[in-house]
């Protein structure tokens, strides 16, 4: 079998007395568009976060490429190719869309005293460089006539696709988001799903949280679903979707997610 790109065995977080995920496992194959769906408080968002490390579980392991990454913090696990995007869209509201973007850039000369004093010409270079390769992201979410724009002055739906292009801007492997259609209207959703796919042919892979069935359906080759912080199914979307537990689940509802 190939290795995944993603591996988490067993990951286990309480809050107290409350386990919001319990021994949970979940495979994303490389190149893939995985989706992982659940009724509220299934414990998505908590695996999240113990996946791209905010969180450190209390027992488990997470593989990334063949290799552990359970308990490093979030800026070393971005710097290995993993990131993550939030439900509620987190941007810089008084810094430009454009600076928001460059913020993400990996290896910046200039965040360095020797460089600037020693190398002045390579470190405007790479900012040049580094300058055009943020406004072609923009291009590519549809917001590069807004890059001089404060970032506070957008749509909810734009600072989705903003906290998108600064993800992108990391050069991730694996991209994490978290509802990216919660909120938006339906011709953004569509634009959306459109540029995850487009993402996902240049390279990049995501495992994506959506309560919107018909996101998962379109996008995802493979569905992981939870329940009560447990692993409760996974399979294709069509199998997903006629599955009698899964079916059970949802129409049982559940209670306010743990964050």
């Amino acid at each position: 079998m190939t290795t995944p790109l993603l591996a988490a065995t067993e990951l286990c977080k309480s809050f107290g007395r409350l386990p919001a995920v319990n021994h949970v496992s979940l495979t994303v194959a490389a190149g893939s568009i995985t989706g992982l769906i659940g009724p509220n408080g299934a414990g998505k968002t908590t695996l999240f976060n113990l996946l791209a490390g905010s969180l450190r579980p209390d027992s488990g392991q997470v593989l990334f490429q063949n290799q552990v990454i359970t308990g490093l913090p979030q800026h070393r696990v971005v710097r290995r190719g993993l990131v993550r995007t939030f439900q509620v869209a987190r941007v810089f509201s008084r810094l430009s869309v454009l600076e928001n973007v460059l913020l993400a850039a990996p290896g910046q000369l200039g965040e360095q005293v020797w460089p600037l004093w020693l190398q002045p010409q390579r470190v405007a270079q790479q900012e040049r460089q580094l300058r055009q390769e943020a406004m072609d992201i923009l291009a590519s979410v549809g917001l590069a006539a807004k890059a001089q724009d404060y970032a506070g002055a957008l749509s909810g739906g734009q600072r989705k696709l903003l906290e998108m292009a600064r993800a992108l801007m990391t050069r991730p492997q694996l991209m994490l988001l978290d509802e990216p259609a919660a909120g938006v209207n339906p011709t953004l959703i569509n634009q959306m799903c459109e540029y995850i796919q487009a993402w996902n042919q240049a390279g990049i892979t995501f495992l994506i949280i959506e309560h919107n069935m018909d996101v998962i359906m379109s996008l995802c080759q493979q569905v992981w679903v939870l329940a009560e912080g447990k692993n409760l199914a996974v399979g294709t979307p069509g199998e997903i979707q006629t599955n009698p537990t899964v079916l059970a689940a949802y129409l049982g509802g559940g209670e306010e997610e743990q964050k």
